[in-house]
């Protein structure tokens, strides 16, 4: 199957979701059915969304409701279908009521206990413009989108993943963002994030935010760089306290 096919049938099974998956409310699932979601949970979805669903490179899983998926049906959909548009995979490996059961977990997440921040949320935004972040990221509109954008980043990161990338970026590259360094004979060699690629042609965006279109045939050097980031590493260039405020500023950030 295509990837067109695929989103097709992805997206018909997402607007068939709630006809599909609509049966008694989450909160009445018993113990032991939510015992079985934690463990298909820990599973399918941790390796994202981190054991207890605190989040890592998926959403903190806690902090509810969800704005894309805010009904008990939408939710079951999700985890059996996946989100499109986004990360998140369809669970073509479960059925329907160990997908029920999986969303019933995720539903009593919500009486976990947040955990407090160090930083300070003012102080980051300070520490975010002063470091020109901006010069990368959009942050409600602000900004150029070559990395990133973070306007609800608070909602999809955890406060861990946060500190990983800014501390070791090459080690949490996004989806979307593989490096790439290319070249043809005589030509003056070209690095950038992969906008496109098929079996002819590749199209990278560079640093300054230009578009390249190249064809593989009249490449010389055409190397994926898998641990690589244009991300800077601010370990050296934030003290701690900088480094806290930052991450607490960015994970207050949540598209409100």
């Amino acid at each position: 199957m295509n990837r067109y096919m695929r989103h097709l049938v992805i997206a018909a099974a997402c607007a068939l979701g709630p006809i599909v998956a609509a049966q008694e409310p989450l909160d009445q699932l018993t113990s032991a059915e939510i015992a079985n979601g934690e463990r298909l949970f820990n599973a399918h979805c941790a390796i994202c969304h981190s054991i207890g669903g605190t989040g890592g490179r998926g959403p903190n899983l806690t902090i509810q409701p969800f704005r894309r998926v805010a009904s008990d049906d939408a939710l079951v959909a999700a985890v059996n279908f996946g989100i499109p548009g986004t990360e998140m995979p369809a669970a073509w490996a479960l059925n329907a009521e160990e997908s029920r059961q999986i969303a019933g977990y995720v539903r009593s997440l919500a009486a976990v206990e947040h955990v407090e921040l160090p930083g300070d949320p003012t102080r980051g935004r300070l520490v975010y413009e002063a470091s020109d972040c901006t010069t990368c990221h959009i942050v409600n509109g602000q900004g150029r989108g070559i990395g990133p954008e973070l306007t609800d980043i608070g909602r999809r990161r955890s406060a861990g993943y946060l500190e990983r990338a800014l501390v070791r970026p090459a080690q949490e590259v996004p989806e979307g963002f593989l490096l790439i360094l290319a070249a043809s004979e005589g030509g003056t060699p070209v690095e950038g994030m992969r906008v496109n690629e098929d079996s002819f042609s590749v199209q990278l965006r560079d640093i300054n935010g230009a578009f390249h279109s190249l064809r593989k045939s009249e490449l010389t050097t055409f190397r994926k760089q898998f641990n690589r980031t244009l991300m800077p590493e601010y370990a050296s260039k934030l003290s701690r306290e900088e480094l806290d405020d930052l991450i607490a500023y960015m994970a207050s950030l949540r598209g409100e």
